[in-house]
């Protein structure tokens, strides 16, 4: 099933069932009010839920044109939002940009900090930033959107509480990140809120596409509609089974909680990058500076995952960077 969430005034939106091939879609709120209440009930609603998929992409139920402009991200408001950092090549070229020393067991424990989950945006929401001096960035990832999780779940049973797989793109202020990573409390002012693409879809609707934990899909990712990445999700040091047992060692997790991958990376630099930090690291190792800037405002960023045959399962965020 494909899921998004029609702005229709309110908070949370109104849930929308959208067809297999992301052209029509029509309202799921007779059954849920909200993505969120289906997560919350998903034993009982889900059955319902895939009759009215079924419907729509057989063509009993007519449905209208599907317009990623009048979405919200799926969940507006989720529960919880965990955001790892999983592809350690990221993680490397991360350290060498702030100087860090690389952790003692960063091959083998996964980072991960809890973001703000109270606002996050749609796809073509224009985002709004302070200054221009604050370094503004994109870090293109995946996610999943969980079921109930018990604590201390075993890493074997993690994915049987994946309900849905959504795209997202985790701003950052680059400026800001050293100061708060050296304070050793968290992230609060380098990290505004998230974008998400306008449909989340169950694992089974991305077929190849989802295995071994991972998405199997590059990340295409743009700037004023010049490609500076494309880096595959296969390359996922921790994949997500590892991701939810890490998070759930000492807590239960609530259904509605989103964990994402972190940054999307390859170490093959024809991958390009999925951030500008990234792409300005490489530069200073191969030029000895830096060549590329920040996001200015006026520019666009978008962000898309396509399959081998093209497909774009979540559909894209293309926003602008405002002064705000």
């Amino acid at each position: 099933m494909k899921f998004a969430t029609l702005n229709d005034g309110s908070r949370d939106g109104a849930l929308q069932i959208v067809s297999r091939d992301g052209t029509r879609w029509t309202s799921a709120t007779e059954i849920a009010p909200t993505l969120l209440a289906a997560l919350e009930n998903w034993d009982s609603l889900a059955p319902r839920l895939l009759v009215l998929s079924d419907d729509l992409n057989s063509g009993r139920v007519r449905g209208s044109a599907f317009d990623s402009a009048v979405c919200m991200a799926p969940l507006p408001r989720a529960p919880q939002w965990l955001d790892g950092s999983t592809f350690l090549n990221h993680g490397r070229l991360m350290d060498k940009a702030f100087d860090n020393p690389e952790l003692p067991d960063f091959n083998t424990v996964p980072l991960v900090y809890q973001g703000a989950s109270d606002d996050f945006r749609g796809p073509t929401e224009p985002v709004f930033f302070p200054s221009e001096d604050l370094f503004s960035d994109m870090e293109g990832e995946f996610g999943i959107i969980l079921s109930d999780v018990p604590m201390g779940i075993d890493a074997q049973c993690a994915l049987d509480h994946v309900r849905l797989i959504v795209q997202l793109n985790d701003w950052s202020l680059r400026k800001l990140a050293p100061y708060e990573m050296k304070r050793g409390f968290g992230w609060i002012q380098a990290k505004p809120s998230c974008s998400f693409a306008p449909i989340a879809v169950t694992p089974d609707e991305l077929g190849a596409g989802w295995r071994d934990g991972r998405v199997q899909m590059r990340l295409h990712v743009s700037i004023n509609d010049t490609e500076i990445g494309r880096a595959h999700g296969g390359a996922m040091d921790f994949d997500f089974s590892r991701l939810i047992s890490h998070c759930a060692a000492t807590r239960r997790l609530s259904a509605g909680t989103i964990i994402g991958s972190g940054t999307v990376s390859n170490d093959d630099p024809a991958a390009g990058s999925s951030c500008l930090a990234e792409v300005r690291v490489l530069e200073i190792l191969r030029h000895g500076a830096p060549r590329s800037g920040f996001l200015g405002y006026g520019e666009r960023v978008r962000i898309e995952a396509r399959s081998d045959e093209g497909n774009i399962p979540f559909g894209a965020t293309d926003q602008l960077v405002l002064r705000g």
